[in-house]
């Protein structure tokens, strides 16, 4: 994870993770099987991050532009209940979100790889680029991943804000029981 000192303390003050989907939840991969029918790779690791964050009183959010069924289903398994999708201008969903969590942009990440996501990523306090983001992405990131996009990357900023909010330890040893 390439940050400061900076960015740990804005990560201290986060209470709404948001990500993108495609190239960020996903590799950016679109399959289709003989019929058609839309299928998308998520790491199972970024599963469980978002998990914990939730577990830790973060909220989590999914912002993106297409409507798949895949996506519907994997954040209803994963619990995220803020999901705003077929949605191109992404702000739109950030002022509805905001606005329905009673946060302040001040209190959040956003997780992006390509332009359509620097709308809300020059909103918030902690914008986070995948390492795979396209280059105006990451001009605009305070943060960049080390890992790629469906391949780590939002566990990666998952246990970077549970570390710098120090929720992290005390979550771990909760599964030691």
């Amino acid at each position: 994870m390439h940050s400061n000192e900076k960015v740990s303390e804005i990560a201290k003050k986060i209470k709404l993770l948001i990500v993108d989907v495609d190239g960020v939840l996903t590799d950016g991969g679109i399959y289709f099987d003989d019929n058609g029918v839309e299928q998308k790779k998520f790491d199972s690791q970024d599963g469980l991050g978002i998990k914990l964050l939730q577990l830790s009183g973060i909220e989590v959010a999914v912002i993106t532009a297409r409507s798949t069924k895949s996506v519907a289903h994997r954040l209803k398994g994963l619990g995220v209940e803020h999901y705003y999708h077929g949605i191109l201008d992404k702000s739109i969903a950030l002022e509805k979100l905001i606005k329905k969590l009673s946060i302040d942009p001040s209190e959040s990440a956003y997780v992006g790889d390509d332009v359509i996501d620097l709308p809300v990523m020059t909103r918030v306090a902690l914008p986070i680029a995948v390492a795979n983001a396209q280059e105006s992405v990451k001009d605009h990131a305070l943060m960049i991943t080390e890992k790629s996009g469906g391949n780590g990357a939002v566990r990666e900023v998952c246990n970077f804000l549970l570390k710098s909010q120090d929720k992290y330890d005390a979550l771990v040893k909760s599964f030691l029981k």
